[in-house]
């Protein structure tokens, strides 16, 4: 799929890349999922997968549906601490490395300056890291205690725009999800969303550019 361009507002030249975490750079978004299914299960509590991702549009997610079946606070409060054990053990034990993704970031980091900016925790984020090479071509990494506001909010892009020292005009952000994507926008910043089987159904028409894998950037930053 060739990246898809749309507007006067995307001929600006591009000098800094923020990308997403999860789904963009390591296949992480199903993981996710899948432990909090299995904490909500060790309650007796199925989690429904299209409530999911519909409740992940707005930062609730995994704890959303507990609630409104009446599931207390002290509860969702030990069990997140048990799905985020549960996470933690995916990326030691399962494959998520996305294909090209290093070879990408080692070519664009020779034209423009690179950041992450996540929602995962810096202990979740550094479990990830332990043993992979994507950092190495980051300037910085902005993780979930690194602002106040998660996504969809503004916050963390233009956070992440004023440690660079950027304008919104020079800045690209890279997103899979509609969270993301409404970060981004909210940000004034143009959004590429990057193709994820997790996220295929949300409502991208608002993304400056769509394309099929990490390597379509190439195309529209360099």
């Amino acid at each position: 799929m060739v990246a898809v361009v749309t507007g006067e507002r995307n001929r600006a030249v591009k000098k800094y890349v923020l990308f997403d975490h999860d789904g963009v750079l390591v296949d992480t978004e199903h993981w996710y999922y899948k432990a909090g299914e299995r904490a909500l299960a060790d309650i007796g509590f199925t989690l429904d997968k299209d409530q999911y991702l519909q409740d992940m549009n707005q930062g609730l997610a995994t704890w959303a549906q507990a609630r409104a079946a009446g599931v207390g606070e002290e509860t969702i409060s030990r069990q997140r601490v048990v799905r985020d054990a549960y996470y933690q053990e995916y990326p030691r034990t399962e494959a998520i490395e996305i294909e090209g993704v290093l070879e990408t970031l080692a070519e664009l980091s020779e034209h423009v300056r690179m950041a992450i900016v996540t929602t995962s925790k810096c202990a979740d984020f550094e479990v990830i890291h332990e043993k992979r090479g994507i950092r190495k071509f980051m300037d910085f990494v902005l993780v979930r205690e690194d602002y106040q506001l998660a996504k969809p909010h503004p916050e963390p892009y233009l956070t992440a725009l004023n440690r660079f020292g950027a304008t919104r005009k020079e800045a690209l952000v890279v997103e899979d999800s509609l969270r993301g994507l409404n970060s981004a926008v909210a940000a004034g910043i143009d959004c590429a969303i990057v193709h994820n089987d997790f996220t295929k159904s949300h409502d991208f028409s608002q993304a400056s550019h769509r394309i099929a894998t990490l390597a379509g950037l190439k195309d529209i930053v360099l």
